[in-house]
């Protein structure tokens, strides 16, 4: 309010006359109690901590590609997209279980369950992300000489990473599950990536070569910093919030949910990131890293799909048990607006400024402009859908799902080795994008057919549906 006054001060009348709609639409989003408005405001966070996320990460990453050349810079990404993908995995879908569960916890004021929810999904994250560490560094020790040297070293230090990522991860889910989106995004979007950076720039400073190890060995310190100090503040916040003596624990309750959606999100990251760790196997590390600088870049059209994402979940959880599917509709389809129109945008200005953007990481990446296009078209196809994933999740309809992502990344596997060896990075490229492509028709189909909704950027809105009925009446 205090900044709006203000603008009404210093800005002229006839600016102030056409912001102050703008400015009374804010107002209410952010003095509004109902659960539209509290969703609208996490997705509003969540966009602006994408947004600086993505500038953040598209700037770090320019900064490394430029330390390191592009053979380390190409091994260092090919370790750390392995590094997330198996910490993410590790925690068998418990991160996405808990904000399936803890709203209805809360709203049943059961603290005892929420607290033994949020524990037992910590301690069942890390056991299982250090198990596959371990099992990882048993692979290395045995299989060592049949991988290449040079990702021989940045693998095991990678591996001592996973149960930090695992507990991040699931530690973000316990903070979105509770609204608050601050402490769910920034460690890992925001204080990360600036950690992994310094960390790199202190040891390049203090005489350490400016190699994938270095960088490594950075993203190990910046990631376990992180995330002991997001269990710090997200754990204070539980107790305050749900003072529990005791705790209730329903693992089997919990694992039969949370394993499918482990199922779902699986293929989904896998589908997302496959592609660079193809990339390593069958091309050397300089066209790794100048694939991942084109997909980095194409990255910030992402963050609007993942802000809205991050916003979803929690209301389509909320309305999925109402029989009446009129605002379950109506909130798809504000979502898919929320989705498809600023990835419109965004994509067409990013791939725009492309050849600039490229040229930043080094000479030689600027070949990876027609990446950006191929993979642009796939971002469109899935934003056409919005959050489709999210909504057959929340709506129990779990095994439908996990077999859609199965296909999906079936099909891009077959592509990128069917087609890498024949059109190389173009190759790895078109495969993704056709994969999202069928991912998202499929989703469309599904959630039409199971739900009886038109989740369809071209589609009508079920509630002007219903008015227009009402009147012809």
């Amino acid at each position: 309010m205090t900044l709006i006054e203000t603008a009404g001060r210093l800005l002229p009348p006839h600016f102030v006359a056409r912001l102050m709609p703008v400015f009374d639409r804010l107002s209410t989003l952010a003095s509004a109690t109902d659960e539209t408005s509290a969703a609208q405001r996490m997705a509003m966070i969540a966009f602006a901590i994408r947004v600086c996320s993505a500038a953040i990460a598209f700037v770090s990453q320019i900064i490394l590609a430029r330390l390191m050349g592009e053979f380390e810079y190409g091994i260092f990404v090919f370790v750390w997209v392995i590094a997330i993908i198996l910490g993410n995995l590790s925690c068998l879908g418990f991160h996405t279980a808990v904000i399936r569960f803890l709203p209805q916890y809360r709203t049943a004021g059961a603290d005892e369950a929420v607290r033994g929810l949020a524990i037992t999904a910590r301690i069942f994250a890390m056991l299982s992300a250090t198990l596959i560490a371990g099992t990882g560094i048993a692979a290395l020790h045995f299989l060592g000489d049949r991988i290449e040297s040079h990702y021989v070293q940045p693998l095991f230090v990678g591996a001592f990473v996973l149960p930090m990522i695992a507990l991040g991860d699931v530690l973000d889910g316990t903070a979105r599950a509770n609204g608050w989106p601050v402490h769910a995004l920034s460690p890992t979007y925001i204080i990360r990536p600036l950690l992994i950076l310094a960390f790199v720039a202190g040891a390049i400073w203090l005489g350490r070569m400016a190699d994938a190890n270095t960088a490594i060995l950075a993203a190990l310190a910046a990631t376990y910093a992180t995330t002991l100090t997001q269990f710090l503040v997200v754990t204070t916040r539980l107790r305050r919030r749900y003072p529990a003596k005791r705790v209730e624990i329903h693992f089997r309750t919990w694992l039969l949910v949370a394993f499918p959606i482990f199922l779902i999100e699986g293929f989904y990251f896998m589908l997302t990131n496959a592609d660079v760790i193809i990339v390593g196997i069958y091309l050397p590390p300089e066209k790794v890293a100048v694939y991942f600088a084109a997909a980095k870049t194409m990255a910030l059209v992402h963050f609007v799909y993942f802000a809205v994402k991050a916003a979803a979940a929690q209301r389509f959880s909320a309305l999925v048990s109402d029989p009446d599917r009129t605002a379950l509709a109506s909130f798809a389809r504000q979502t898919v607006r929320w989705t498809f129109w600023p990835s419109l945008l965004v994509g067409g200005l990013v791939i725009a400024a492309g050849p600039f953007l490229l040229s930043l990481f080094g000479p030689g990446f600027q070949q990876g402009h027609m990446i950006m296009v191929i993979l642009f078209v796939g971002i469109i196809a899935k934003a056409m859908i919005g959050p489709g994933e999210v909504l057959l999740t929340m709506a129990g309809e779990l095994r439908i799902c996990a077999t859609i992502y199965a296909g999906a990344l079936a099909t891009n596997l077959a592509l990128n080795v069917t087609l890498i060896p024949v059109w190389g990075l173009h190759g790895a490229a078109t495969a993704t994008a056709g994969a999202m492509v069928i991912e998202a028709g499929l989703l469309h189909l599904i959630i039409r057919r199971r739900l009886g909704i038109v989740m369809f950027i071209a589609a009508s809105d079920p509630a002007r549906r219903v008015g227009h009925s009402a009147e012809a009446g």
